[in-house]
């Protein structure tokens, strides 16, 4: 049985100098001092309790950038378990572990006939970190279909429960992130339970999509609450056009290490985006509800001359400017010059600040 550094003892699941290259989807070099697969809420609550043990949650490792070896316990959620819980008149209740693959869980759900995650497929990672990012893509957030989730207080080893409210979810945002509790392990997602609309609605509202959907043969042979007529769109012919998209832009991490789209769209204000409009005509734009407009990185990035282009061991991938990826042998330093470059150069040709969207470990 090994130690903590506070000279706690740690179960024997607990492995000693763990290398995390593998576990992550850019292959950064680093090493986690204690590592554990997490399969059970009781695993948990006997890691729970000692405040002097740093510790960190990991999904799939697709949101993550290894700078070096962490000195604490890395925690890897592997929950397994999927479920309809309950249905009433305007839903179905799907719960599902937080080590499960969240692309897996959206086709699974399309499978039964619960249409809502279709605008979602093929991102990268569990379903345990889906809540903590607030994902989104194609117009769609996850906190939409969200319902509730069930955690452990790593402090006390007790259970609790937060709703949509509690989640204080915002854009690629939640509590989670807005307390810090995805980078100290304090809280720890175990299971997430969706609420899928049965008056469901496609949404095909971004053209990029839409496009695709158009080049699509539509049949009515699907089944489900989207089915019809072959002119009526269907949620699964929605998760196709978006899995078709997104993989003709997206490596294959297993090819080419890569964590997915990099930087966050940054959000500005109405006249701020104006302006930028009227000096950029081709400036894509998406008014948000609040009324700032999102803007889109990728396209930034590409007018600033960084699309296909490396620095080092890193660069921008050739499909798509969001994407940073590993051409081999990269660092964590690696990764950190060749965001702090593109950076200063979108702000210094678009005075647009972008922040990074995976965490800095």
């Amino acid at each position: 049985m090994e130690r903590a550094v506070s000279g706690a003892a740690l179960p024997d699941f607990v492995e000693r100098a763990a290398d995390l290259t593998r576990r992550t989807t850019l292959g950064l070099p680093g090493r986690a001092a204690w590592y554990a697969e997490i399969r059970s809420v009781e695993q948990l609550a006997m890691l729970a309790g000692d405040s002097r043990q740093r510790r960190f949650v990991l999904g799939a490792g697709s949101n993550l950038v290894l700078t070096g070896d962490f000195d604490g316990l890395v925690l890897r959620m592997a929950i397994r378990g999927r479920e309809l819980i309950g249905e009433d008149d305007d839903a179905w209740y799907v719960r599902a572990g937080a080590g499960e693959d969240w692309h897996r869980l959206v086709l699974w759900t399309l499978a039964q006939g619960w249409p809502g995650l279709e605008n979602l497929a093929l991102i990268p990672g569990t379903v345990g970190a889906a809540p903590i990012q607030n994902i989104g893509a194609y117009g769609l957030e996850v906190a939409e279909r969200f319902h509730s989730l069930d955690a452990v207080d790593m402090s006390t080893g007790s259970t609790l429960q937060l709703d949509r409210s509690a989640c204080r979810f915002g854009y690629r945002d939640s509590v989670f992130k807005q307390q810090g509790w995805h980078l100290n392990g304090q809280r720890v997602i175990t299971r997430v339970t969706f609420r899928l609309p049965k008056r469901w609605q496609p949404l095909t509202g971004y053209a990029e999509l839409a496009a695709e959907l158009d080049r699509m043969p539509r049949s009515g042979s699907d089944t489900g609450p989207g089915s019809g007529p072959a002119s009526v769109l269907t949620p699964r012919q929605i998760a196709d056009a978006v899995i078709a998209v997104r993989s003709r832009k997206l490596p294959d991490p297993a090819a080419l290490p890569n964590a997915g789209s990099f930087f966050h769209n940054p959000v500005v204000s109405a006249a701020v985006a104006e302006g930028l409009a009227r000096a950029f005509p081709g400036l894509p734009r998406y008014p948000q509800a609040d009324g700032g407009v999102k803007l889109a990185a990728g396209w930034l990035i590409e007018q600033s001359g960084w699309k296909g282009r490396d620095l080092g061991r890193v660069g921008m991938y050739e499909k798509q400017a969001l994407v940073l990826v590993n051409r081999g042998g990269a660092c964590g330093a690696d990764v950190v010059a060749l965001a702090r470059a593109v950076q200063e150069d979108v702000c210094k040709r678009f005075g647009v600040e972008l922040a990074p969207e995976p965490i800095l470990l």
